[in-house]
């Protein structure tokens, strides 16, 4: 099986959407801050679920703020 990497743009996004704070949008997705901070760093690939949930508190396309790369 390749390796594949995801990437995401959901730091600008948040930025974006209205200058959350990591803490407050990840309040709103219900993760912890931390948990963000490794999803916005790229160092961690959320669930589905979570994906779904800041796709739609972004009010983005969920294909917009993440896809994969060889």
């Amino acid at each position: 099986m390749k390796e594949i990497s995801v990437k995401n743009k959901v730091k600008i996004a948040r930025i974006e959407k209205g200058n959350l704070t990591q803490g407050e949008f990840a309040k709103l997705v219900g993760v912890t801050r931390q948990t963000m901070s490794l999803i916005e760093a790229q160092k961690y690939n959320p669930t589905i679920k979570v994906c779904l949930l800041i796709s739609k508190h972004l009010e983005r396309p969920i294909d917009e703020l993440f896809w994969a790369e060889e």
